[in-house]
């Protein structure tokens, strides 16, 4: 009776273990699909000073190439400093340079156009790094779904086994 049950147990298991196998390999392969087929149609190529220059973006180490060589422009075009690190108003100056004042003497302040290049360059690097993201959670699904299609292989060879 026992041996009957745990048959049963181990065929029912197998087959639940294939069958979510599947559609894991599936999800994660599409997943990669997916990814893949969003990441082309942006055109996106890096830049010559990226760890991988003047190559298209198509897969994850791409991706951190032109995430990395975007934040490397933005720290140079805003001497180093983070957004959180810039004030949101400067002092406006004229063409000379001078800082313009108004009637009272005070500097008239302007809102800090260096603060918008961390919200363009955010936006583009967290996109960037989500592409990457996808791609080792599709992988990582994909990978579970061979681990699971093999634990039903493994429990229907021992369900027929005779004991």
């Amino acid at each position: 009776m026992y041996n009957r049950c745990m048959k049963k147990m181990l065929m029912v298991s197998a087959v639940l273990a294939v069958v979510a196998g599947v559609a894991m390999v599936i999800g994660g392969g599409w997943g990669i699909y997916f990814t893949y087929q969003n990441i082309i149609q942006e055109k996106i190529v890096t830049s010559e000073d990226a760890s991988i220059p003047n190559s298209p973006v198509r897969g994850p180490f791409t991706l951190k190439a032109q995430a990395d060589v975007i934040r490397k422009h933005t720290l140079n075009s805003t001497n180093g400093q983070v957004y959180a690190e810039m004030p949101r108003q400067v002092p406006k100056t004229d063409e000379l340079g001078n800082r313009v004042v108004d009637a009272e003497g005070n500097p008239v302040m302007i809102p800090n156009e260096a603060r918008n290049i961390w919200v363009t360059a955010t936006t583009l690097t967290t996109a960037l790094n989500l592409g990457i993201l996808t791609y080792a959670f599709s992988a990582l699904i994909l990978f579970f779904g061979l681990v699971s299609i093999w634990t039903g292989i493994t429990f229907g060879v021992l369900s027929s086994r005779h004991y």
